[in-house]
């Protein structure tokens, strides 16, 4: 509001004969239990007025009311004037930004960003975590272009490892030649059918092997290298179990946290036993031969790859989610070896005695980082270092988004403070969306034992509950058979899509299928049973946007609010820009939802007292669903126009 600040600075002037700057001018928007829509900061003014915050409020509130026509009352709290506007500047604002078809469609700011998200394993199909992490990506990609920037969105995915070859491997033995095509599923539910049963297997064969190390201290299994490393490991492990015995048993902390270290020991002789498994080395010597380029091998790989790809493609398709790039990992782990000679040169790293390559960041708060092993192989932050120079030096972009999961924060600010200390001056542009893992009221899930929640699988759910609640509420009546599939699916979706992405990202969710498709609650349907309802009384109501509204002065406490409300939908999206949020812009449109319902409730329309006040209301009710259909867009959500 510059005209506003503007007003304040020269009210300033003539009241205390004091210049002040534009810039410290404090406004904010009225709290909501007082009067107003605009509130300033008196108590920096007191010095100049020698009077107390209130005094000052006042004199500088009566100086607004006289001199700027937009003011129609103020009220002083303490140091805080808050500022009325008049009726007459709220209809402006309707007829002349919020009804225009460019309505918060922000200059384009020449800033370019890039946000990737999904980046799956071709080892298994995408789930319900896949899904929040699908959402999320394009949404913000959506935003950020909403705000004025242009947007590039990227897709990296893990196309290599052991964990492929798992799949490969167990495909090979017990597949019999399955195909998609065969067993009638898609191609990545049918290789995560292979990964889990590779999982099933091993610890099939893993169980002789840990039942020898426990029951005889048979450590036969295991190589030259990893016998001290066992023994060490079962040492401690019967020392700690020596120290449960002696703890008295009322001590219930102190037993916790032993039997806590003994699980976790018992964990890494598990790890160390699994690469004693005969399908684990036949898994590391097939990764051998790929990274070797065996025809065979290469040939297996891309014809499984291609399964899981042609049902990905599936997926996002049902999602709602698109790409302009992808990375593969089978193209990109190799670089970065040259990054990190770079980085020895010019003694970012340094060399230890088995020839490994380190980078010490204990100086930062951090620990001494891995980058390049004994043997010349790559981590994966060295391929993660040289991908963000291929990404950069592919699109020069002002900014970076890795949309990732909490579990990697430690990952990516070593990845992020390295790239700093190597000189890359793109580095402070690169940022990680970082969000919480979603949980269902069944509990955790665990890829490897085959308990995930599918993601295809949870998109026929939500239809399927989309349309038993539509049709348990009437709500489709008069429809055909394939307008109510397509309501149901864009419902289903809408509930789906709406629960993830209003909770902030940060936060860890629960997500209940039911609770999402509620029509009454805090709810995607809800929002799009609004936007629905909006369409019908406009059509019913014969709006016509050219009828004038002129003679329509003054407004209810309802019509004020909403216009209010709908004209902070720019700086809506830019704030949800700035924070890489979608929830912003949820619970925004949740909250335009709500006051239309509202007005719809105390304002007439089809009964309004004249034929203008009429078309104003419609005028109203056009603007806000064209609000609640571009923020929903947003989120990546379809509203219907009936329901």
């Amino acid at each position: 509001m510059e005209f506003i600040i503007e007003a304040v600075v020269k009210a300033v002037k003539e009241l205390y004969q004091t210049d002040i700057a534009a810039k410290d001018v404090n406004l904010q928007e009225t709290r909501k239990e007082f009067e107003g829509q605009v509130t300033l900061v008196t108590f920096p003014y007191t010095k100049v007025s020698r009077k107390g915050p209130e005094q000052t409020g006042g004199e500088i509130g009566e100086y607004l009311k006289e001199n700027v026509a937009e003011i129609s009352g103020f009220n002083v709290v303490k140091g805080f004037l808050n500022l009325s506007f008049s009726d007459g500047f709220w209809l402006d604002k309707l007829k002349g930004e919020i009804a225009l078809d460019d309505f918060a469609v922000a200059v384009p700011n020449s800033k370019k960003v890039m946000v990737e998200y999904s980046s799956p394993n071709t080892n298994k199909p995408l789930h319900l975590g896949h899904i929040r992490n699908n959402l999320l990506g394009f949404s913000v990609a959506q935003i950020l272009d909403a705000a004025g920037y242009e947007v590039i969105k990227t897709n990296l995915v893990n196309d290599r490892g052991i964990h492929i070859c798992k799949s490969m491997l167990a495909w090979q033995r017990f597949g019999n030649d399955e195909t998609p095509e065969s067993a009638a599923i898609k191609g990545d539910h049918l290789v995560g059918k292979y990964y889990v049963m590779f999982e099933s297997k091993m610890r099939e064969q893993l169980k002789p092997i840990l039942s020898a190390v426990y029951d005889d201290g048979d450590l036969s299994a295991f190589t030259d290298i990893q016998k001290p490393k066992v023994q060490a490991l079962l040492s401690n492990i019967a020392k700690l179990k020596d120290l449960v015995v002696q703890t008295p048993d009322n001590n219930t902390k102190a037993l916790n946290d032993l039997n806590a270290k003994i699980a976790a020991d018992e964990d890494k002789v598990k790890e160390i036993a699994k690469t004693a498994t005969e399908l684990m080395q036949q898994a590391q010597q097939m990764l051998q031969k790929w990274e070797a380029g065996d025809a065979e091998t290469i040939k297996l790989w891309e014809i499984m790859n291609g399964w899981v790809y042609a049902g990905f493609a599936e997926t996002y398709k049902s999602l709602g989610v698109a790409f302009d790039k992808f990375y593969y990992e089978s193209n990109t782990y190799l670089l970065g070896k040259d990054t990190v000679e770079e980085g020895l040169a010019s003694g970012v790293f340094f060399k230890k005695e088995d020839g490994s390559v380190w980078i010490d960041l204990t100086a930062d708060g951090l620990d001494q980082k891995l980058v390049l092993r004994a043997d010349g192989t790559s981590v994966y932050i060295t391929q993660d270092i040289g991908t963000a120079q291929l990404k950069y030096d592919d699109f020069k972009m002002d900014e970076s988004i890795y949309v990732v999961g909490n579990e990697q924060d430690y990952h990516f600010k070593v990845l992020f403070l390295i790239l700093e200390k190597l000189g890359k001056s793109w580095a402070k542009g690169l940022y990680h969306l970082s969000y919480g893992m979603v949980d269902l009221p069944s509990g955790k899930m665990k890829s490897r034992e085959g308990t995930v929640v599918d993601a295809d699988d949870l998109m026929a759910d939500m239809y399927k509950t989309a349309a038993d609640t539509t049709e348990e509420m009437g709500k489709v009546e008069g429809l055909s058979e394939e307008e109510k599939d397509k309501l149901f699916r864009t419902i289903g979706m809408g509930a789906l899509k709406y629960f993830l992405l209003k909770v902030d990202p940060k936060k860890r969710l629960l997500f209940d299928p039911k609770e999402s498709i509620d029509f009454q609650g805090h709810t995607g349907p809800f929002i799009q049973y609004t936007h629905a309802r909006v369409k019908s009384v406009l059509s019913k109501a014969g709006y016509n946007a050219e009828t004038s509204t002129s003679d329509v002065e003054t407004l209810g406490a309802a019509e004020r609010d909403l216009i209010v409300l709908l004209s902070k939908f720019p700086q809506t999206i830019q704030d949800a820009a700035a924070t890489h949020s979608p929830a912003v812009i949820a619970n925004y449109v949740y909250e335009v939802a709500k006051n239309y319902n509202k007005f719809y409730h105390e304002n007439p329309i089809m009964q309004a007292e004249t034929e203008s006040l009429k078309q104003f209301r419609l005028q109203l009710s056009a603007a806000t669903a064209k609000v609640i259909n571009k923020g929903m867009g947003l989120l990546g959500i379809d509203v219907p126009e009936r329901m």
